[in-house]
C-alpha cells in the first residue's frame, strides 16, 4: 500500500535519546495491529511513549495527538521502524464497504403502524433558472425579504420557511440557483414532497432550467410550473410551453400531469392558485407520518456560530423532535439544548414536516446528512464513536496518501505545479459548491488542490496549513480570528475575503494563470515574393523581392518557402531598398535581402518574415489563452 512508501526513515532529533530499551524488540519479533487504533493504543502496543510514536508520525507529515485514530498501514509503519513484524489482527474490510455516516452502522427504522399515522404538511423546494424569480417568490409568500440581505442579491444558503393556506400549513425549501450550487439543489428536491419549478416568461427554458427539471425527476418527486414575470411586456407563454415540451415536461394545458401557474413575484398575481394547487397536489400524493416515533429527518443547512457553536437547520421528516432529545446526526452526535422555528421562536418539540434550527451538536454537520434521534446520549456517543474510528482511519489513509505521495511528490519531481487552497466559509453548502468549482480550475499544467475545506472562521490551524503546503486561505462570508489575523501577517500567508462565488473563481483564474510559464510564439510580421537573384561577391546571393503584406523589418526571421514546402529558415543579414541599407519595407515594395544561413534562392520562392515573441498566458472561463506582454 501506498502509506508503506509515503512514511520515511526518521532521523533522531538532536540531543534526542533513541528508542527506549522496550521498544527494541528482537528483528522479526511479531506484534498483531488491528485494522484501526488511536496513538496511545499502539504506544501501548509497542512498549513505547505516545510522545515517542507522534514524533515519527510528525516526522512523516502525520499530524496527531494521543487520541488520533490511524489505520493499519500507517501504525505498521511504525512497527516496523521499531523492528516489529507487524501482522493485521482480525479481518480487513474493504474500504468500498467502510459506513460513510453513523446511519449505516446497523440503525434500521421501523415501518410504521397505518394507525398511528397523520396528515403532514407538504414540504416544497422551488428550483429554476438563476434570477427567474425563486426567492422573489418566496417572499412575496411569506412576506419577507431574504433576497437583499444576500450578497449581491444572490441565493447562497438552503433556506426554509412555513406559510399558511386555507388553514393548512405548507413548508418551503429556497435551494441556490447559480450553477454552482447543483449539488446543494439536488439535496433540496430530493428532501421534499413536491417540487416548483420557476420559469422565467421572458426568458424561458434556460440551462439551469433544465439541470433543475433533471434533479426533480432523478427525485421521482411530482412538481409544479410557476410561469413566472408575467407582469412583463416582453413575454410569450406559449414558446416556454413548448420549450417546456422539448425538455421533456408535458403541462397540463398540453395533454401531460404537470399543472402550470402563471404567477407575479412582484405582484402577487396568481400566487394564490399557486397555494391552491400545491395543496391539490398533496392531498392526492396522501402525505402522511407517525409523530408519535423517535425524530428523524435531514439536514438542511449547517454553520458554526462564534458564540452559539454548530447551528444546525433540520427537517424533521418522522416523529417528533424535542428539547433534551439525544441525535446522531450524519458524522457527528449532540443534545438538544435549544431549538427555535423558522422565524426565531424558541420551541420545545418540532413535528414531522417542520424546519427547525438546533443548537448542541458536537461538529457542524453536513448538508444533507441524515439524522435520528436515539434513547440517551450514552448510546448515542457509543455509535458515534464506532463510526469516528472507521472515518478517521479511511481519512488517515486517504489523505496521508494524497498530501505525500500525490502532493509533495509531484512538486517536488517538477511534474506539476500546484494552487494549495484552504477554503473556509460560513455554512457547509458554499465551501462544498466552491471546492467543486475550484478543483474543476485543474488543467495539465496547473493544478487546483482544496486541501482543506470547512465551515467556520478562518483559525491559526488554517494559516499553519497554508504555511506548510505554500498555498492560500479563502475566506467566504466568515470572519478570520485575531490570531490567525496575526500569524499570517507574521509569516506572509495570503488571506483573501470574498462574500460572492464569482469574484472567488475570477481571482484564483488569476492566480493559476501566474503559476503558467511563458512562452515563445512566432509572430508572422509579413510575406514577400523572390522576383530575381543577384549574386553580388562577398555577399553571395541576395533575392529581389516584392512585398505583399505586413511591415518587414531588418531584425527578422525568414522561413523560405519553395513549391509550398519550406526549405529554410534563417535570420536577415542584408535588408536594402535600391543601394540603401534599410530597417523596415512596407507593404507593395521592392527591396533586396539576403539571409545568414541560405542563399541559393530561386525566382518564386515564397519568403515569411518573424520574430520571436514571449507572450503570458492567462486563465478564463476555464480556458488558457496567450497575452502578448
Amino acid at each position: 500500500m501506498t502509506t508503506q512508501q509515503t512514511i520515511r526513515q526518521p532521523q533522531p532529533l538532536s540531543g534526542q535519546p533513541t528508542q527506549p530499551a522496550q521498544t527494541q524488540a528482537a528483528e522479526g519479533a511479531t506484534v498483531l495491529i488491528p485494522r484501526t487504533l488511536t496513538v496511545r493504543e499502539l504506544a501501548d502496543l509497542l512498549g513505547d511513549t505516545p510522545v515517542s510514536i507522534i514524533k515519527t508520525l510528525m516526522t512523516n507529515g502525520v499530524m496527531a495527538d494521543v487520541s488520533k485514530t490511524l489505520d493499519y498501514g500507517t501504525a505498521a509503519i511504525v512497527a516496523m521502524d521499531r523492528g516489529f513484524d507487524p501482522e493485521e489482527a482480525g479481518d480487513v474490510v474493504e474500504e468500498e464497504e467502510a459506513p460513510s455516516t453513523i446511519d449505516i452502522l446497523g440503525m434500521v427504522e421501523e415501518d410504521d403502524d397505518p394507525a398511528d399515522l397523520r396528515d403532514r404538511a407538504p414540504v416544497i423546494a422551488v428550483l429554476g433558472h438563476v434570477d427567474h424569480g425563486k426567492t422573489s417568490l418566496l417572499d412575496y409568500i411569506r412576506d419577507a425579504s431574504v433576497a437583499d440581505g444576500e450578497a449581491g442579491g444572490i441565493t447562497q444558503r438552503v433556506g426554509a420557511y412555513q406559510t399558511t393556506a386555507n388553514n393548512r400549513l405548507i413548508t418551503f425549501i429556497d435551494t441556490p440557483g447559480h450553477a454552482a450550487f447543483t449539488e446543494m439543489r439536488a439535496r433540496g428536491a430530493q428532501a421534499t414532497d413536491i417540487a416548483i419549478l420557476v420559469v422565467a416568461a421572458n426568458d424561458g427554458v434556460m440551462p439551469q432550467t433544465r439541470e433543475a427539471i433533471n434533479h426533480i425527476i432523478a427525485a421521482g418527486v411530482p412538481f409544479i410550473v410557476a410561469l413566472n414575470k408575467m407582469d412583463l411586456d416582453n413575454i410569450n407563454p406559449d414558446r416556454v410551453k413548448a420549450a417546456l415540451a422539448d425538455a421533456g415536461v408535458q403541462v397540463e394545458e398540453y395533454g401531460g400531469d404537470v399543472p402550470l401557474v402563471p404567477v407575479s413575484a412582484t405582484q402577487g398575481d396568481g400566487v394564490s392558485d399557486l397555494l391552491d394547487t400545491i395543496l391539490l397536489v398533496a392531498d392526492i400524493a396522501e402525505l402522511t407520518a407517525n409523530p408519535s416515533r423517535a425524530a428523524s429527518g435531514v439536514v438542511l443547512e449547517a454553520e458554526l456560530d462564534r458564540r452559539q457553536g454548530p447551528r444546525t437547520t433540520l427537517l424533521v421528516q418522522r416523529g417528533t423532535l424535542r428539547q433534551g432529545d439525544a441525535v446522531l446526526v450524519g458524522q457527528t452526535w449532540g443534545r438538544i439544548k435549544a431549538m427555535t422555528d423558522f422565524a426565531g421562536n424558541r420551541i420545545s418539540e418540532a413535528g414531522p414536516s417542520m424546519p427547525v434550527v438546533v443548537l448542541g451538536l458536537q461538529e457542524v454537520a453536513e448538508a444533507g446528512d441524515p439524522f435520528r434521534a436515539v434513547e440517551s446520549g450514552r448510546e448515542a456517543k457509543r455509535i458515534y464513536e464506532e463510526a469516528r474510528r472507521e472515518r478517521e482511519a479511511r481519512e488517515a489513509h486517504i489523505q496521508h496518501s494524497a498530501t505525500l505521495d500525490a502532493l509533495f511528490g509531484e512538486i517536488s519531481r517538477g511534474d506539476v505545479s500546484a494552487l494549495n487552497l484552504i477554503v473556509k466559509t460560513d455554512v457547509v453548502g458554499s465551501y462544498e459548491a466552491l471546492r467543486d468549482e475550484l478543483e474543476r480550475m485543474s488543467n495539465e499544467e496547473v493544478a487546483v488542490k482544496v486541501i482543506h475545506a470547512a465551515a467556520g472562521a478562518v483559525t491559526v490551524a488554517d494559516v499553519n496549513l497554508a504555511l506548510a503546503s505554500e498555498g492560500l486561505v479563502i475566506a467566504f462570508s466568515t470572519p478570520v480570528e485575531p490570531g490567525a489575523e496575526r500569524l499570517a501577517e507574521q509569516e506572509g500567508v495570503e488571506i483573501r475575503r470574498y462574500s460572492i462565488i464569482y469574484e472567488v473563481i475570477e481571482q484564483v483564474e488569476a492566480a493559476i494563470s501566474g503559476l503558467l510559464e511563458p512562452v515563445q510564439m512566432q509572430v508572422v510580421d509579413g510575406h514577400a515574393e523572390v522576383l530575381q537573384v543577384f549574386p553580388i561577391r562577398g555577399l553571395g546571393n541576395i533575392a529581389g523581392c516584392r512585398s505583399l503584406d505586413g511591415n518587414i523589418r531588418s531584425d527578422a526571421q525568414v522561413h523560405v518557402y519553395r513549391n509550398g514546402e519550406q526549405i529554410a529558415e534563417s535570420p536577415i543579414s542584408s535588408l536594402r531598398r535600391f543601394q540603401d541599407t534599410v530597417q523596415e519595407v512596407d507593404a507593395g515594395q521592392e527591396f533586396g535581402v539576403a539571409l545568414a544561413h541560405f542563399d541559393t534562392f530561386e525566382a518564386g520562392d515564397q519568403l515569411e518574415f518573424f520574430h520571436i515573441e514571449t507572450q503570458s498566458r492567462i486563465v478564463e472561463g476555464g480556458e488558457i489563452r496567450n497575452v502578448a506582454r
